[in-house]
């Protein structure tokens, strides 16, 4: 089903790389070297992010919700869990190993219940990439189109188990793997990353201009990690405090890491034990599977509260776990708002069918998931999808891991 051009929120300082909306035509904003015809398009951007679409918090109701959600699924150890007694959980995630404190062991941030490196099952099956969310009255469907109640869906895809993580990588969390990088660790070894519990071990079949299998990660690619403080601020246009990493410990620790570039995602998920999820892994976790869901938490409006995401916000990112009441079918929170996510796939078409699959060879710019802060209800669809080059470093890009069943 092909989805419309439609106009991507350019919230991007100076400096920063384009972004790139989806749609049947490809929009790419660079606010550095625009021509004169696209002043209006720069003009308009940079006017979103001075004043969003405003809404009211009710930090009491969701400060209440978030102290009733509980701590059900994690371990003070920081092991990824599959349920209270975390069975056979796999490695523990490097990032929370043997440390606390914020943004480490006190997710949703502040209430100390859980590690913020929790991961849930995602239980495998087939879905539909394009889907309309059949919510007329809430004005949200599928790259725009007109609702017609959910009937018209395409892009069959398959996705096996997996664990996807419950929250966003955080600032805490990040931290230790640029310490660690610092140290001269931190580079992947070649080929690792790959979903190693697919096609005995190949990983993931590339739907992208080469056939075969997931190549992992690339020696090549090791000149692009470069998390110096000026980089993981954004470069030095970016405006505080807008950037998430602060050079010394502080009081983002809980936030969502921003300005991370797409091979500074992927080596953090890779020295914390696991991989960058596919988009179509991503997808079906936020869409419910085969529930096809308008929103990761069902067909509730989401309001203005900030209990079911964070959008529509006036200020920057919240910290992760901020809205408890919008988790998705499996656990995971923060699907929909308060950050974009890097996604291991190239932005390009969707190639029919898709059995564990990823473009991996197709396009320049990398896939990016749902939506920041800053933006309307209609962008919380699962089906919403956006890119930008894998240079980009803007504040409101995040990521989570995934990992092997």
């Amino acid at each position: 089903m092909p989805l419309p051009r439609r106009h991507l929120w350019a919230g991007i300082g100076a400096g920063s790389s384009a972004l790139v909306a989806m749609g049947g035509c490809v929009t790419i904003l660079n606010l550095d070297g625009l021509s004169s015809g696209d002043a209006g398009v720069a003009d308009s951007a940079r006017d979103v992010t001075r004043a969003r679409d405003g809404g009211s918090r009710d930090a009491g109701s969701r400060e209440a919700a978030r102290g009733s959600e509980g701590g059900k699924d994690g371990a003070a150890d920081g092991r990824p869990c599959q349920g209270a007694a975390c069975p056979d959980a796999g490695p523990p995630a490097t990032s929370c190993a043997g440390a606390g404190g914020a943004g480490l062991t006190d997710c949703p941030a502040g209430s100390g219940q859980e590690s913020c490196c929790v991961s849930l099952d995602v239980e495998g099956g087939t879905y539909y990439r394009s889907y309309q969310a059949g919510t007329a009255a809430l004005g949200v469907c599928a790259g725009g189109v007109a609702c017609d109640g959910g009937t018209e869906k395409g892009n069959p895809a398959t996705v096996s188990s997996f664990r996807l993580d419950k929250y966003l990588v955080t600032v805490g969390r990040f931290r230790r793997f640029r310490e660690a990088f610092m140290q001269e660790e931190g580079i992947p070894a070649a080929g690792a990353g790959r979903h190693t519990h697919l096609n005995g071990g190949s990983g993931l079949a590339n739907s992208g201009s080469a056939a075969g299998y997931e190549p992992g990660w690339l020696q090549t690619w090791n000149s692009s990690v470069d998390p110096t403080d000026a980089n993981l601020e954004c470069g030095p246009d970016a405006t505080p405090p807008l950037s998430t990493w602060t050079p010394t410990i502080g009081t983002n620790e809980s936030l969502p890491m921003g300005c991370a570039n797409w091979w500074e995602a992927y080596a953090f998920c890779i020295w914390d034990g696991a991989f960058l999820p596919s988009e179509a892994e991503w997808e079906y976790a936020a869409a419910g599977g085969s529930d096809q869901r308008p929103f990761p938490w069902g067909a509730t409006d989401p309001g203005m509260s900030q209990l079911f995401a964070v959008y529509g916000n006036s200020s920057i990112t919240e910290p992760v776990g901020s809205a408890p009441e919008g988790a998705a079918r499996w656990g995971q929170l923060d699907m929909a708002g308060d950050a974009y996510e890097w996604v291991l796939d190239y932005f390009a078409p969707y190639v029919d069918p898709c059995a564990d699959c990823a473009d991996l060879g197709s396009e320049f710019n990398r896939s990016l998931r749902t939506q920041h802060y800053g933006t309307g209800t209609e962008y919380l669809a699962p089906p919403y999808r956006s890119a930008s080059s894998p240079f980009g470093r803007n504040f409101s890009i995040g990521f989570r891991c995934a990992r092997v069943p």
